[in-house]
């Protein structure tokens, strides 16, 4: 398989920066690497320093549109840092396993009292949690983003017995199987990237849901259909430009979860929902931000 990557050098005070930026926009691995030849030798204890130049390399399928990646990445980049984004390289990378030296850095994670994410290759570390197996493939969402991590957090700590869930813009399909696994009874999984849908399909099948508790759209062939909670980890101009479609899905006193926002921008995207949703209080994790409420 090809792969391309992104990258761009950065002084140290932005590459976490640029690193966030290129997995909002969908890079399957990030790394850092000296730009520079600058040795770093015995570092003081409880640090973790980086070069005074790195290069911070984003990996995306080369089946993704790369053109939107750059501009997802220079957004979030341009919001985070206060300053513009540095000059994104695009490199087309021929017959290596990427895939197979990221997933071995791919590990079970806990989230709340009952959840727990495996990669599909491992054992399941818990028997007595609910553990969700999991292969990404070419879609976004493993649990190890904070955006990802919010909104499990917020499931694992909500009674989803018989609930309906819509998924809108499900990446690998991870938020609406965990709801599934605690309790949930139906989901809508939607996203524009047909990869996605099929991610989601195997994961689920993975995971032993029944075909007909989980259903798979692109948007324009979503069916009409009001749910219990929806659930939208994207981004925040998303979140705005698309309040309508998503509120569309949720039924009077429904829960919304959002995330995708930095913290900078969650007050303005909670203000833009208010007029429909009793907003809760923000939630917040790194850079990162989970906004969520009942619908009036």
């Amino acid at each position: 398989m090809n792969w391309i990557q992104l990258s761009a050098i950065v002084d140290p005070t932005k590459a976490e920066a640029l690193e966030e930026s290129l997995l909002a926009a969908g890079a399957s691995a990030v790394t850092m690497v000296d730009a520079a030849d600058q040795p770093i030798l015995e570092p003081a204890l409880g640090t973790t320093p980086i070069w005074n130049e790195t290069r911070v390399i984003g990996l995306f399928s080369a089946e993704e549109d790369i053109d939107d990646a750059q501009k997802i990445a220079r957004a979030v980049f341009n919001e985070m840092a206060s300053s513009d984004c540095p000059n994104l390289v695009a490199e087309l990378l021929e017959n290596e396993d990427w895939t197979r030296k990221w997933i071995e850095n791919f590990k079970p994670i806990h989230f709340g009292n009952r959840l727990c994410v495996c990669p599909s290759w491992e054992e399941t570390p818990d028997t007595g949690a609910i553990n969700l197996l999991l292969e990404p493939g070419l879609a976004f969402g493993t649990g190890t983003h904070p955006t990802t991590a919010l909104c499990l957090e917020w499931l694992d700590a909500t009674n989803l017995n018989e609930k309906t869930i819509v998924d809108f813009g499900c990446g690998s399909g991870i938020l609406g199987i965990a709801a599934l696994l605690l309790g949930a009874t139906k989901v809508i999984a939607i996203d524009n990237d047909p990869q996605a849908l099929v991610a989601t399909r195997d994961n689920a099948e993975r995971n032993n849901i029944q075909p007909q508790n989980i259903e798979t759209y692109l948007p324009e062939d979503a069916p009409r259909f009001e749910a219990d909670i929806v659930i939208a980890n994207i981004l925040a101009q998303p979140l705005h430009d698309l309040k309508d479609s998503i509120l569309s899905y949720l039924k009077p006193k429904g829960s919304l979860v959002m995330s995708g926002v930095l913290s900078n921008q969650s007050e303005a995207l909670a203000q833009k929902y208010s007029d429909q949703v009793d907003i809760d209080p923000i939630a917040t994790q790194e850079n990162w931000t989970r906004v969520s409420g009942k619908r009036k």
